[in-house]
């Protein structure tokens, strides 16, 4: 029915979705869940020159090799900038954008200009960012399943301002916002920009931060009607 791909957070990989792909295929959809270089499986690889342009390299990629199109793009936390990277160079392949609990980038932003949490673990000289604690309502048997799989993070992937052309903002787009935040709320700036802008649609998920994890099951399920239009809420209209 539809083709989902997913640019995952940071400190993570395409595995923190296990529990949603066998789900989302339930559904008869199919779902890629590729990992960044440097992170995941692909940890061998990692480096100092790793930035954000290497990780928007890496869907697209996928998207070329796979020959997706008509793809429902997810950025889910810093995946935001990654996906947004992604669609604004292939918009051709994008039929929707979806930014869960995630970072939305204008033209020559960094994740680390918008405020995030993870400037807290940015040590002068050292090219990795040691992760953030996962959200306190993690249960336990999760947090000894990702913990020992999440790994530093490449520090220039924060810093690089992404460069935009304003392809992104032709494209349909869907914003989840997280309403159980951990520490703060960095995302909240975002989910006012998908309720006051035009061409966004805006919903809430009762969960914390990695809802793919802690909630999957609704998650799945409003993915499923983002993907086909059987949702109630409506996509906001032009102001």
């Amino acid at each position: 029915m539809a083709t989902f791909v997913v640019a995952h957070g940071a400190w993570s990989a395409g595995w923190v979705w296990k529990k949603i792909r066998p789900l989302m295929r339930g559904f008869g959809h199919d779902i890629f869940t590729p990992t960044y270089t440097g992170l995941g499986e692909r940890v061998h690889l990692a480096n100092a020159d790793i930035d954000l342009e290497t990780h928007i390299a890496d869907i697209l990629g996928v998207l070329e090799m796979e020959d997706l199109r008509d793809v429902v793009l997810i950025g889910h936390s810093y995946g935001g900038m990654v996906a947004t990277g992604v669609a604004d160079r292939a918009a051709h392949r994008i039929a929707r954008l979806v930014y869960l609990d995630a970072f939305v980038p204008r033209n020559g932003q960094s994740l680390l200009d918008l405020g995030s949490p993870a400037r807290r673990n940015v040590q002068p000289g050292d090219w990795r960012v040691a992760p953030n604690p996962p959200p306190p309502d993690t249960p336990a048997s999760d947090i000894e399943w990702i913990t020992p799989r999440r790994v530093p993070h490449p520090v220039k992937c924060m810093q690089q301002k992404i460069r935009l052309t304003g392809a992104v903002e032709k494209l349909p787009r869907s914003y989840i916002y997280c309403t159980r935040p951990a520490q703060g709320d960095g995302f909240r700036q975002f989910a006012d920009r998908a309720k006051t802008e035009k061409g966004w649609q805006y919903l809430e998920i009762d969960a914390s931060h990695n809802p793919h994890v802690t909630n999957p099951g609704t998650l799945a399920r409003m993915l499923d009607r983002i993907a086909t239009g059987r949702w109630p809420v409506p996509v906001k209209a032009s102001r």
